[in-house]
């Protein structure tokens, strides 16, 4: 991810639903500004997604120490939506999960969802808990060094602020000012290393607020606690159609990158077969009707997927 104490609740409501009495994980986006409206959880949730068929070719790829038990143990951080989150039935849901549930039926399985800190999730995967994490990672060297990464949509990310943005802020006119982010993303080392430029600089550093759900982020500029956010764009753009324009995003995203499914190394073909899951579905049209149903700007997708991508 580009991006993972949860306030539990906040997961259970409509992504960003923040306004009014109704309070509601990496890079994101793609460094063209969005050319789609992200829908409300309810109305993506009422667009349905072709079944796949198993491809008996990749479903033979799989260790059968993973599919034996016909489901496969996915480790995510549900506060990041539009790209996975649990909504106001208490369904996991977004762009990640439809993704995955379209590659378990490519391989003839189905996925199994555990909700999970993000900064936990790849520790989780190398000690055998999860047979797979998908929640916006982000591919870069630092984690296909340890994880083998498959690559599915390109992002970047993006600064939010409150509506008609006070303050002034861009990325480059943080010091000093409170920024919410969350942890073990890849904002978090951005920001590290622009407060590090402010401090070269001799004006003061930049207050890094750390948090384990991306709902706490969005939440803290909500409430005039932090003066800004840095998150994946789509899940600055969501929040902006989620709050009516409380939120706004400043600029276009930066530092586009590839997200990637992780899985663990030396596990024969099974990486190979989840990048063949997701080649197939980007051929069969089921890919592009995922991007279009949860608002993803379409020159973020993919024609190929890549195992090990240049993050």
């Amino acid at each position: 991810m580009a991006r993972a104490t949860h306030l539990k609740a906040l997961a259970l409501l409509p992504a960003f639903a923040l306004a009014g009495a109704t309070m509601a994980c990496g890079a994101g986006g793609n460094g063209s500004g969005g050319t789609t409206t992200p829908p409300s959880s309810s109305a993506a949730a009422a667009q349905q997604i072709p079944t796949e068929t198993k491809d008996e070719k990749l479903a033979a790829m799989v260790p059968t120490t993973i599919s034996a038990d016909g489901k496969i143990v996915v480790g995510q951080d549900q506060t990041y939506p539009p790209n996975e989150f649990v909504d106001a039935n208490g369904k996991v849901t977004g762009f990640d999960v439809d993704l995955g549930n379209a590659v378990a039926q490519k391989l003839g399985l189905t996925m199994e969802y555990q909700n999970a800190d993000f900064s936990g999730i790849l520790a989780g995967l190398a000690a055998g808990k999860y047979e797979l994490a998908i929640s916006s990672f982000t591919v870069n060297a630092e984690r296909t060094a340890t994880v083998d990464m498959v690559s599915y949509y390109k992002a970047g990310t993006s600064l939010g602020v409150l509506k008609g943005n006070p303050d002034h802020l861009t990325p480059n006119t943080l010091c000093g000012k409170n920024l919410a982010v969350q942890k073990g993303t890849v904002q978090v080392d951005d920001a590290t290393k622009r407060s590090q430029d402010c401090t070269a600089a001799g004006k003061p550093a930049i207050n890094i607020q750390q948090f384990q759900a991306q709902t706490d982020v969005n939440l803290q500029v909500q409430t005039k606690r932090s003066d800004a956010m840095l998150a994946d764009s789509p899940v600055v753009d969501y929040a902006v159609k989620q709050t009516d324009g409380a939120v706004e995003v400043v600029g276009q995203p930066y530092d586009t990158a590839p997200y990637g499914i992780a899985l663990k190394k030396g596990q024969g073909s099974y990486a190979q077969a989840v990048q063949g899951a997701i080649q197939a579905i980007i051929d069969d049209g089921t890919y592009a009707k995922i991007v279009a149903k949860w608002g993803l700007n379409s020159a973020g997708a993919i024609t190929k997927a890549e195992l090990n991508p240049a993050g």
